[in-house]
């Protein structure tokens, strides 16, 4: 105990004389509890000859273990590690005392701490996956007590989040996240539940599961990244608010010559596609060439179920006429898109951060989806039956069905009107 604080002395080892040149560590262990001081003990030694076995090794690799035992030194000579970006921001009187902590008894400094008192030492690169296993070393506590079954249900939500998001994003370090990669989750999640009729409490597991993960790994290993995970998660009205792209936008922005020539080409022909059809961009990825059929007195396109995918219900089954541009991209891709047939997750998070980062969402709410939106919005403003309407978005009819309404050659008329 010095003062109030319990801390951990220790010998260092003599084979890390020619690293570590104190002949005995002090380490805060910040508490005043000898229970706690006692249990966080082992961890924090174990910390710094990890480090130390980094550095007498030459593991210029071993970040992490480097970056564990410069949080150690740090706290054994009082100060807490901060990133050398925060120290430069100190007043001048905290920055001297740092300095004068190096300072030893015989007036000589001690270099060896300094990178570590002084922040000099590199944060480690960390991706999500990575992350999401110091979590678990990180919690035990809040599984303690638990059944193999309660354990089961808290550990499952918590990867299913990662997994998503690694699916959708990518498994990124975490010091290069940016507001965009959490935003493109969001929009995934608003598609995902439009498509598949899910509440916002669906989403906002993942979402809350996520933020937990990174920022207790972020906050209990030291690592100061920025992660602006803020107001991510959704409101109830959330799932009912999805803004159309107005025709103005698509027909100046999105149709513009040569807008879209930076996002990867399957992935802009089913966003393209979707204009005069209104398919969800998970049915567009389905599509193999066996319905893609181009050479029908009147092209189209066959929505449904195959050996491979499934489609959301009975009613998704539809044949939808191909006009306009939306003719165009199917000629170019008679065979459909196999960048996307197998990881349809990664195709709307592709397009959402492709249009935003160049400035052409209509507004912070729309995303691809609104394509769809809009689509139905050109129907009703062309007039075109209730009956079409639904069979073309594929929703049901809510009522029993009789005749086709109108057949596909009525139907490509109709839409021949609205077609962008």
């Amino acid at each position: 105990m010095r003062g109030k604080t319990w801390h951990l002395r220790r010998r260092v080892p003599a084979k890390f004389a020619g690293i570590e040149p104190r002949r005995e560590v002090w380490v805060s262990l910040q508490t005043d509890s000898r229970q706690l001081a006692a249990q966080k003990a082992p961890g924090v030694w174990e910390s710094l000859v990890s480090g130390w076995e980094a550095q007498l090794a030459g593991r210029s690799d071993d970040g992490a273990a480097r970056f564990e035992a410069a949080r150690a030194i740090a706290g054994s000579h009082g100060v807490s590690y901060m990133p050398i970006r925060d120290i430069e921001q100190l007043p001048l009187e905290a920055l001297l005392a740092r300095i004068e902590v190096l300072q030893r008894r015989d007036g000589s400094a001690n270099l060896a701490a300094a990178p570590a008192v002084l922040g000099a030492v590199e944060v480690p690169s960390i991706t999500v996956s990575q992350a999401l296993e110091e979590y678990w070393k990180l919690t035990p506590d809040r599984t303690r007590g638990k059944s193999e079954d309660q354990k089961r249900r808290w550990v499952n939500p918590r990867k299913k989040a990662v997994r998503n998001f690694i699916d959708v994003v990518g498994d990124l370090p975490l010091a290069q996240m940016k507001r965009a990669d959490f935003l493109d989750f969001r929009s995934w999640w608003l598609e995902r539940i439009a498509e598949e009729d899910l509440t916002p409490n669906s989403a906002n597991k993942d979402l809350i599961h996520l933020a937990d993960v990174l920022k207790t790994v972020n906050e209990l290993k030291g690592f100061d990244f920025d992660l602006p995970l803020h107001k991510l998660t959704l409101k109830d009205g959330d799932k009912k608010e999805r803004l159309p792209f107005s025709d103005i936008w698509i027909r100046d922005r999105l149709l513009a010559p040569g807008v879209l020539s930076g996002l990867n080409p399957e992935a802009r022909a089913i966003f393209l596609g979707m204009i005069n059809t209104g398919y969800r961009p998970s049915e567009a990825a389905g599509l193999t060439a066996e319905r893609i059929r181009l050479d029908h007195d009147v092209p189209h396109i066959v929505i449904a179920a195959d050996e491979t995918r499934q489609i959301k219900n009975k009613t998704s089954r539809r044949e939808i006429p191909l006009t306009g541009v939306s003719l165009e991209v199917f000629r170019a891709f008679p065979k459909g898109f196999p960048q996307y047939r197998a990881k349809p997750a990664t195709l709307s998070a592709t397009v959402n951060k492709f249009l935003r980062e160049n400035g052409l969402m209509e507004s912070d709410d729309h995303v691809m989806y609104s394509l769809r939106h809009n689509f139905e919005d050109r129907m009703l403003r062309g007039r075109i039956d209730e009956r079409v309407r639904r069979e073309l978005m594929g929703h049901s009819l809510g009522r029993q069905k009789y005749g086709q309404a109108g057949g596909l050659a009525f139907k490509a008329g109709e839409l021949a009107r609205i077609a962008l």
